[in-house]
């Protein structure tokens, strides 16, 4: 467990280093806004796309890998939906524990797998993230769209293209897939490019994670708040464990779909459900809590389920 946290600190101390800039203005709210959008519409696609794109897709693993990880996903789908419907929650807060339990944080989920097991680890995650990232994206606005905008019901599949359309992830990812199939190296230029910028987007966004949390938000309501936790690190990880053993995952990459399960939900919640209409103060209370509580709660859940795998 002490290797576990020795590894896990540096992301979070480089976190609170965000919030603590943020706290004393430096440099200013302002930065930290268009910082966020550099990070989701260039820095983080520009790295999705060089990993993917050269990453070696073991055709006989990425099968169970994907059974895995979306396995672990769609158990947490299901236990929000249902938890959120025997709680009578309107749609606004139901979204909100949707995204809490089944979003992740893909660049906590990379650094952690980077501190772990190095290079190789990295690898392994971000082809989790390959996986993950469209059908996250793609479920989530779906699902969202379905349940906010249910007085436009003739306009809902045109309202679900347009997000999807527009996610730089989903199309990044996309491009990455392309270029891996068809082409299978690097790309002059093109690839001297994406790797400028995609090295600076897990400190840069370990930094605006920090920055963009907000301690008074957590002042929402205890239920919800707590159903997003239970729904994010304890069922999606514990799903995802059991799949990857009954399916016969390698130890190894089921080590790193483990690790990856057990991070926060992803900061880029709050923008989604800001842009679609759902309970903005309460999914940035859940992503506060989850990341303040990840420091503690990575490193116990990685001590109790990774000695199961052998």
């Amino acid at each position: 467990m002490l290797t576990i946290l020795t590894s896990i600190l540096p992301i979070f101390l480089i976190i609170a280093l965000g919030l603590a800039l943020r706290k004393g203005g430096i440099p200013s709210t302002d930065f930290w806004n268009l910082n966020d959008k550099l990070v989701y519409w260039v820095l983080m696609p520009c790295l999705l796309f060089t990993k993917i794109s050269l990453s070696p897709l073991d055709k006989s693993a990425l099968g169970l890998y994907s059974m895995t990880i979306l396995g672990g996903f769609l158990a947490a789908l299901v236990f929000a939906v249902i938890s959120a419907r025997l709680m009578g929650y309107a749609a606004p807060q139901a979204t909100s524990i949707l995204q809490g339990s089944a979003r992740h944080n893909s660049f906590i989920g990379l650094a952690l797998a980077a501190n772990l097991y190095g290079p190789v680890g990295f690898d392994i995650a971000i082809l989790a993230t390959a996986i993950l990232v469209p059908i996250t994206n793609i479920v989530m606005v779906v699902m969202m769209v379905a349940a906010l905008k249910q007085d436009s019901a003739n306009r809902l599949p045109i309202a679900i293209l347009r997000e999807l359309g527009r996610n730089p992830y989903v199309i990044s990812i996309l491009l990455a897939i392309g270029a891996n199939q068809m082409i299978g190296d690097r790309i002059p230029v093109v690839h001297e490019v994406a790797d400028i910028l995609g090295a600076g987007a897990l400190p840069i966004t370990l930094l605006a994670v920090g920055a963009n949390l907000r301690v008074r938000a957590m002042a929402a309501s205890a239920l919800p708040l707590m159903l997003a936790i239970v729904g994010k690190m304890m069922v999606f990880p514990v799903a995802a464990l059991c799949i990857g053993i009954l399916v016969g995952l390698p130890q190894d990459v089921l080590q790193i779909a483990v690790v990856y399960s057990v991070v926060p939900t992803g900061a880029s919640s709050y923008t989604l459900s800001k842009q679609l209409g759902g309970d903005a103060p309460l999914m940035a209370a859940i992503v506060t809590l989850q990341t303040l509580i990840a420091a503690v709660s990575i490193p116990i859940s990685l001590a109790i389920l990774l000695p199961l795998i052998g």
